[in-house]
């Protein structure tokens, strides 16, 4: 089996051309049709799989802790009369129905990587379409702030996936169009109809672009819109590069990954797999000049980093695990100081990027089509920042300790640094009918709370005795593996996101269910389908019913 990593390096990047002028980045796509790994299909016109997106991914976070200095991004095609023609249609037509689902989903989240580092990272975002960007091409540029289109009388943008490919776009294309573009409904029904796209003055028009070009002046008109976005972005103060260093991991003969903070043991016979997140026995330093020190080494960056790395090595290498476990090991108390630390040094550059890295990575858990059951017990750590893994959880089981040896609690960190993709912290949404619950949680942060405290205070699920733990745990994990994976993955994203609907909520929530869907019917996917006819000389064969 070929195993998916996503580690690299722009010594290493094949598809993307990464430079720098003052404060402007420049992410140059120049996607190589053939990068010498074998393919079965060649990566023509910019066109994009995974790898190109591994590499984008690597690109967005390494430019928020290497280069902070860094205010605008400018992302264009080092091609000619070619943005980007989007996902690979031949890699989606031969790819397993699964692996489409997860590319799609990590795609997604790299561009909400992009919108999160324009948000917080004060790094704008400027799409420079300097020829046709069609599909994910499109959906890559609307992810950006603005969008500068060249006017060449050829290149347009365009989402071709409904009449071209009988599927829709898949990383959130439609609707950042209505949500974020502001496009009108009508002209936004017509857009994704056009295949050959809109350009020109309409598309400016039609809120598509921002602006357009003729060539001769393209160039002049990318720079004045980078240097508008740079002097409106936030400069951080006082930052320095902290070097994205690479991770350290170690493969056991199971396939299982042991991490300087983290470990993944899996369970094949039994469809799971444990994550453990294990905590250092010191809090360590508590300036900022010395947290700066440790940079990526630093536990809460270090730990957040390897269980991020472990998600994307489930969805993409594991697709057999259905079921994974959540544990934590160590002294609470130390996992308190480091939310101290955290809170106390908010406002420094480093420590915001820290706090903003583990918000995306929590996040990653809240999206991954696995079912995540939390287990705490004796020398268990579930407070504060590794207590949003149990609020994260689909179910969290805690043991009654009549010693009171298990125990957990809040921190200030629980307040609202970590919000999910509704917009709400993930105490409010445990807690949407129950808006008391959260201020009661809060009121007793920096407190340990036992089993039953925990219990009383909604924070655990299920709170079984020595007696029962081993017994509810087995029949909990036999009963979940005796479902059908597909309802688990409708339930668990449905129910996850309860509370206010966001362009995210949006996005993922219906992901699971229309992707699930339609890239299964044979309108799209089967012998005759259009992913399968697209290229070749028949035209698809639909199925008329309308459901």
């Amino acid at each position: 089996m070929t195993i998916t990593s996503f580690e690299t390096h722009p010594d290493r990047y094949h598809h993307w051309k990464l430079s720098f002028d003052g404060d402007v980045a420049t992410l140059a796509m120049d996607v190589q049709e053939d990068d010498g790994t074998g393919k079965p299909y060649e990566l023509k016109l910019n066109s994009y799989d995974i790898s190109v997106d591994i590499e984008l991914a690597d690109a967005v976070t390494r430019l928020r802790f290497e280069h902070p200095e860094v205010r605008t991004v400018v992302v264009t095609s080092a091609k000619d009369r070619i943005f980007c023609a989007g996902a690979n249609i031949p890699m989606l037509a031969s790819s397993p129905h699964a692996f489409k689902v997860n590319f799609c989903r990590f795609t997604n989240e790299t561009r909400l990587g992009i919108e999160d580092a324009s948000a917080t990272a004060g790094q704008r975002y400027l799409a420079a379409v300097n020829g046709t960007a069609s599909g994910g091409g499109y959906e890559l540029a609307i992810a950006c702030d603005e969008i500068v289109l060249v006017d060449d009388r050829s290149s347009a943008v365009s989402l071709p996936e409904v009449p071209l490919l009988g599927v829709l776009p898949g990383t959130g294309g439609l609707t950042r169009v209505v949500d974020k573009r502001k496009v009108r409904r009508d002209l936004a029904d017509c857009f994704s109809s056009l295949a050959e796209g809109v350009r020109g003055k309409r598309a400016v028009d039609w809120r598509l672009v921002d602006a357009t070009y003729r060539l001769s002046q393209f160039k002049a008109g990318v720079a004045k819109h980078a240097r508008a976005l740079a002097e409106g972005s936030p400069m951080p103060e006082g930052a320095a590069p902290i070097t994205w260093a690479p991770l350290e991991v170690e493969v056991g003969p199971d396939s299982g990954r042991r991490y300087r903070w983290v470990d993944l043991a899996l369970e094949p016979e039994g469809r799971r797999a444990t994550i453990t997140v294990r905590v250092p026995d010191a809090v360590g330093p508590t300036t900022v000049e010395g947290v700066r020190a440790l940079g990526a080494a630093w536990w809460p960056l270090a730990a957040f980093r390897a269980l991020d790395d472990a998600l994307l090595h489930l969805r993409f290498n594991h697709l057999h695990i259905g079921t994974v476990l959540l544990r934590t090991a160590g002294d609470g108390d130390v996992v308190s100081g480091f939310d101290d630390v955290l809170e106390a040094l908010r406002d420094d550059w480093f420590v915001g990027e820290v706090r903003h890295f583990i918000r995306r990575a929590l996040k990653r858990v809240d999206v991954t089509a696995k079912t995540f059951f939390a287990l705490g017990d004796r020398g268990s750590a579930f407070v504060g920042t590794l207590l949003e893994l149990a609020l994260a959880a689909d179910r969290f089981f805690l043991l009654d300790d009549p010693e009171e040896e298990v125990w957990v609690g809040t921190t200030a960190q629980n307040g609202g640094c970590y919000p999910m993709g509704n917009g709400l912290t993930r105490l409010a949404t445990r807690f949407l009918g129950e808006p008391d619950a959260v201020t009661r949680a809060l009121e007793v942060a920096g407190r340990r709370l036992t089993t039953q405290d925990a219990d009383g205070l909604g924070l655990c699920t299920f709170a079984p005795d020595d007696i029962d733990w081993d017994d509810e745990i087995r029949i909990a994990l036999e009963e979940r593996a005796s479902f059908s994976p597909d309802a688990l993955t409708g339930m668990e994203a449905n129910l996850r996101f309860a509370g206010p609907e966001t362009l995210e909520t949006k996005i993922f929530g219906r992901l699971s269910a229309w992707q699930n869907w339609i890239f299964q019917r044979p309108n799209a996917v089967g012998p005759n389908g259009a992913l399968k006819a697209f290229g070749q000389p028949t035209a698809a064969t639909f199925s008329w019913e309308r459901t």
